[in-house]
């Protein structure tokens, strides 16, 4: 089959498109970022999104079987929104099926939900909604948060821990998450794609966490002894944005921090990845948290490799 893959040249979008090679499946890649670093050679093409011209998006996207969707953003910047987001993955949606694909897998996030007032699971849930009522076979797969070489979140826990005196979690930090390794999620994705019926299907690890139990978790992986104190929601939040100054990153938003405290990170499900978050750590603890990962450095370097922590 011929493959649609938005993002193949960053973080998950990678893992996917490896995979699909791997099966036999070529792959042409949708793109912000034409000129990035390439991984894989002449083997994947890369064409810019085109969200201002549909037609021409249409045009890139014939004689293509399948269009998986990792396009997003994790919070509202001067260069980029979430509203934003939704318009373009809509305009990518309608291209699809425009020019003739029998079916999408699209990337959401678990507990989306149309009356929230966190843009962004409110706008993964508009855009579940305009899936499901195009018209085409599709697969929503529902992760949480992913972990791997190229991850952000759980190597900044590991790069605060090593730098910084203390660690402050969110109020109590008792509310769950449940992480799933990139490549469980890729591997599931990939399966997905030659099948027919439509799915909504949550992508998450076979372990669970309380968000401090993760931080204890990753303390005593890199062998330190940095106290774990609970801090006023408001107060971390001023204190992550001090940091994110010193970074030249946003480390996490108010929005992200409710989206944590109200447990949209947890589903009472059945796991879809094997791979445990505990051994993965385990395997990379000389190495998880040397670096500082910025999400905004990401974004607006648009050529650079995604180093791997």
């Amino acid at each position: 089959m011929k493959i649609a893959v938005t993002g193949a040249f960053g973080y998950s979008g990678r893992y996917i498109a490896r995979r699909l090679l791997d099966a036999g499946h070529g792959v042409v890649t949708l793109t912000n970022s034409p000129h990035r670093d390439n991984p894989f050679g002449e083997t994947v093409r890369a064409v810019p999104f085109h969200f201002d011209q549909p037609a021409l998006l249409t045009q890139s996207l014939r004689g293509v079987d399948a269009l998986i969707n990792t396009y997003w953003v994790r919070f509202d910047h001067r260069l980029f929104t979430h509203q934003q987001a939704v318009a373009n993955t809509k305009i990518l949606f309608h291209a699809a099926r425009e020019a003739g694909i029998g079916r999408i897998v699209h990337i959401s996030i678990t507990h989306p939900d149309i009356n929230s007032d966190l843009p962004y699971f409110r706008g993964k849930a508009e855009l579940e909604s305009a899936l499901a009522n195009l018209g085409m076979s599709y697969c929503i797969l529902r992760p949480t948060v992913l972990f791997g070489k190229e991850d952000i979140l759980i190597n900044n826990i590991a790069w605060s821990l090593r730098h910084l005196p203390a660690f402050g979690v969110f109020g109590s930090g008792d509310y769950r998450l449940q992480p799933i390794y990139v490549d469980d999620l890729a591997a599931a994705t990939v399966d997905q794609v030659t099948r027919n019926g439509n799915e909504v299907i949550n992508a998450i690890g076979p372990e669970t966490f309380t968000y401090r139990g993760l931080a204890e978790t990753i303390r005593r992986a890199l062998g330190l002894k940095r106290p774990i104190i609970g801090l006023p929601p408001g107060v971390g939040y001023w204190g992550c944005r001090l940091l994110g100054l010193l970074v030249n990153d946003v480390i996490i938003t108010r929005q992200e921090i409710r989206g944590l405290m109200q447990e949209r990170l947890y589903v009472d499900a059945p796991p879809l990845g094997t791979t445990k978050l505990t051994s993965w750590i385990e395997q990379h603890k000389d190495t998880l948290g040397r670096h500082y990962t910025s999400e905004v450095a990401r974004r607006t370097d648009r050529v650079s490799r995604y180093r791997s922590n």
